[in-house]
């Protein structure tokens, strides 16, 4: 981080740091209609028809104005059907895009980093959905204007099990796989709470964004297209953000491109995911991960990726084939940070993944202390503090807190929760025995000789070996 006249420098922390004209007011008219849907709209009070009404208001000088004017004043009344919730979705849905947007344009503007221009391929067409397709999509609506009726204090099982036989109808069709996970995720969610009258806390903020983006992708064509278009290049990757949940697990590379034919690097993300049984935590997730993609060999290996035509998505993700990629040469991230990572361009965000818990921009930080404190780690530069949030850190490598705290360099993701920026390592620098080193959190992506990684992996293996045998053994009786 550098003072605001430096210039030039690493990142502006003053901008960081600085309040977004309008972000509050915007947050506010989110947060009164998420509490309308507590209680329900099926017999809205004065409080909920004021929440409603003021998502209207928000909207009021925008295409959306008429309509959600509408869908206001017949779900304050109590009689709103499918088309008006839609609307509604869809209001908070832009306001929450403009959230979203005004935050990446402050973290361009503290890093000094292009984006990508109007004449950036769009999203192929998107076919009409079949007349199947359409009709569990009518029936995943109806049961989500269910919900926003009845509202989170009404939940019973008998309402949360209306989702059941539309998941179930939705999976076999693979164009339908990813509402279906979607509404099969929430509900387990709702269910895990019934009933709601008695719960002690309503997580209304996670389950209305869950409803309304739910709600969305049942607009026939919403859910989008697939790849745009192919790259070819020099892949150098940055790091490993890994998300773990109790029966999945997701590792995503974020890189650096560089194009074959010349011209600007582009910041890219390769994403793979795997079921994994809940006794697989740790470095053993890398065994259900690395046959499914290579680039994770050569994260670990250190090393870049040559790529040839490689799918790519408008939103910078490329949909990987291990057929069209092969290991190059030794890469490092801290030398690709410094020397590529700002005039790399971000891809433009599709609309309806707009949202500010989707915000994860790759920065360097230099010239920082660590400073602990009540709220946790921080790093310090310029005088500026920027909150580190180390429970990201996967214990599937050897980042750990106390690396970070002793570091002097760090490549991370810049996220914003909870009313700040935040700042997520995915690699370091710090010194041992007065030499540099760097620690990776994706380090034994492709392997450790590390005696704790070695230890995870082999417990690891010894479960699958455990529940393979026993899932034989159920398929012979």
């Amino acid at each position: 981080m550098v003072p605001p006249d430096a210039g030039g420098g690493l990142m502006r922390g003053d901008l960081l740091s600085d309040p977004v004209e309008g972000l509050d007011e915007a947050l506010a008219v989110v947060d009164a209609f998420d509490e309308a849907l507590v209680a329900g709209l099926l017999r809205p009070g004065p409080a909920q028809a004021a929440g409603v009404s003021g998502l209207a208001g928000a909207v009021a000088g925008t295409p959306l104005a008429a309509r959600v004017a509408e869908a206001a004043e017949k779900a304050a009344a109590g009689t709103g059907g499918e088309d008006h919730f839609v609307a509604l979705a869809a209001a908070r849905n832009a306001l929450l895009g403009s959230v979203h947007d005004a935050l990446v344009q402050r973290i361009d503007e503290a890093v000094g980093r292009p984006v990508e221009g109007d004449e950036t391929a769009g999203p192929e067409p998107v076919a009409a959905a079949p007349e199947e397709a359409a009709n569990l999509l009518a029936a995943a609506r109806s049961w989500l204007c269910d919900l926003a009726r009845g509202g989170w204090r009404g939940l019973d099982h008998e309402l949360v099990a209306g989702a059941a036989p539309v998941v179930a109808a939705m999976l076999p069709e693979p164009g339908m796989r990813r509402r279906a996970a979607l509404l099969d995720g929430f509900a387990a969610e709702l269910a895990a709470s019934c009933p709601g009258a008695t719960l002690e806390r309503v997580p209304v903020r996670r389950w209305a964004d869950l409803w309304s983006r739910a709600l969305l992708l049942t607009v026939p064509g919403a859910a989008g297209a697939g790849a745009v278009g192919t790259v070819t290049g020099r892949l150098l990757p940055l790091g490993v953000d890994v998300q773990e949940h109790a029966t999945a697990v997701q590792a995503q590379v974020h890189a650096v491109l560089e194009p074959a034919g010349g011209g600007a690097p582009r910041l890219v993300r390769a994403s793979v995911s795997a079921p994994k049984p809940d006794t697989v935590v740790g470095a053993g997730l890398w065994q259900l991960l690395r046959p499914r993609m290579s680039l994770l060999g050569a994260v670990g290996e250190g090393r870049s990726a040559e790529v040839e035509a490689m799918p790519v998505t408008a939103e910078g993700d490329l949909l990987w084939d291990d057929a069209l990629a092969r290991t190059g040469e030794p890469a490092d991230a801290f030398a690709t940070a410094r020397v590529m990572l700002s005039a790399a361009t971000a891809a433009r965000v599709e609309p309806l993944d707009r949202h500010p818990v989707r915000i994860a921009v790759p920065v360097l930080l230099e010239g920082y202390a660590a400073r602990e404190g009540e709220d946790g780690l921080a790093f310090e530069g310029a005088g500026r503090l920027l909150a580190v949030d180390t429970d990201r850190m996967p214990a599937a490598g050897p980042l750990t807190p106390e690396a970070v705290a002793a570091s002097h360099a760090c490549v991370g993701l810049l996220r914003w929760d909870a009313g700040e920026f935040l700042l997520q390592p995915l690699a370091v620098e710090t010194t041992v025995r007065k030499k540099t080193v760097a620690v990776h959190a994706g380090a034994w992506a492709g392997g450790t000789s590390d005696k704790a990684g070695v230890r995870a992996e082999k417990a690891a293996t010894d479960a699958v070996a455990v529940l393979r045998e026993r899932a034989g053994r159920l398929l012979r009786t």
